[in-house]
């Protein structure tokens, strides 16, 4: 059970929840050997004391999106985001909505050429998306971040940030991705989340150097946003099951992480509110 001396987060914005025999990519970057069914979230969640969560689309599956929106119907303490084509039809959209999801992700970290969101399918889509009520959901590695943030800007679309912006590792606090995300968190539109800081080294570190250390980045990381941003503008997430770190992460590793990034209670409090706020008002 949850440890009742130290409250835990009302929310967790980033979880998935998958089958072992669904389809996925072909080009996916792992393939999973194991199932991580909703029944199996919800348990986590409740042995830790949390009792919401946004269902993340899962990059490896692609518009494959039958999974969230199963969790999502069957629970009602759990919102959804899902990986979508810019041809989807506007009443499939409605009914992802009406089911629970909140927003659409764009999975772009690792892909070697990025789609052009100014192009008339993506304007298409992303008016669809705002008419919805839905933000975006960006994960995409830092340094490639400003021209996508500047043209996701322009839609009028509201945005979510994913695992802290992916800074460069070299330069986690000075380079141009993280500039550019925190200068446009004043246009009122944009959050960061604090999710997944174990993979901030880098999207192959854990092939590259599985042993390394998953936590400095993270740190420092999180201060600087904490007293730059704010609670109103950061969201927390565990990204559970923690694919490709399974053996190294745990749920508690996750909340022990994050009371380290944002220790005074009443802060993660505030957090718990904006999350409320963004994905289940």
């Amino acid at each position: 059970m949850a440890e009742q001396s130290v409250p835990a987060p009302l929310i967790d914005a980033h979880v998935h929840t998958f089958r072992a025999d669904m389809p996925v990519m072909p080009d996916a970057w792992t393939r999973l050997d194991y199932a991580f069914p909703t029944d199996s979230l919800i348990a986590l969640l409740d042995a830790h004391g949390v009792r919401h969560a946004v269902v993340s689309g899962l990059s490896i599956a692609g518009t494959y999106n039958d999974y969230t929106l199963a969790a999502v119907r069957a629970h009602k303490r759990l919102r959804g985001t899902v990986i979508v084509d810019p041809a989807a039809e506007p009443e499939a959209l409605k009914r992802m909505r009406d089911a629970g999801i909140v927003g659409m992700r764009l999975q772009l970290a690792r892909h070697a050429t990025l789609p052009d969101v100014r192009s008339d399918p993506y304007r298409q889509l992303l008016h669809r998306a705002r008419d919805l009520g839905w933000h975006v959901h960006v994960a995409i590695e830092g340094p490639r971040l400003p021209p996508l943030l500047d043209a996701l800007l322009e839609s009028g679309i509201n945005i979510v940030i994913d695992h802290f912006g992916h800074p460069d590792p070299a330069d986690p606090l000075n380079c141009a991705g993280y500039r550019a995300m925190i200068a446009a968190v004043d246009s009122g539109r944009v959050w960061i989340k604090l999710a997944a800081g174990f993979r901030l080294p880098g999207t192959e570190a854990w092939r590259d150097d599985p042993e390394g250390d998953l936590d400095m980045l993270a740190d420092q990381v999180a201060a600087d946003l904490l007293a730059r941003v704010g609670s109103q503008r950061l969201l927390w997430g565990s990204d559970a099951p923690f694919v490709g770190y399974e053996r190294r992460v745990s749920y508690a590793r996750v909340l022990e992480s994050y009371r380290r990034w944002v220790p005074d209670p009443a802060v993660r409090a505030e957090i718990d509110r904006t999350a409320i706020a963004l994905y289940f008002a």
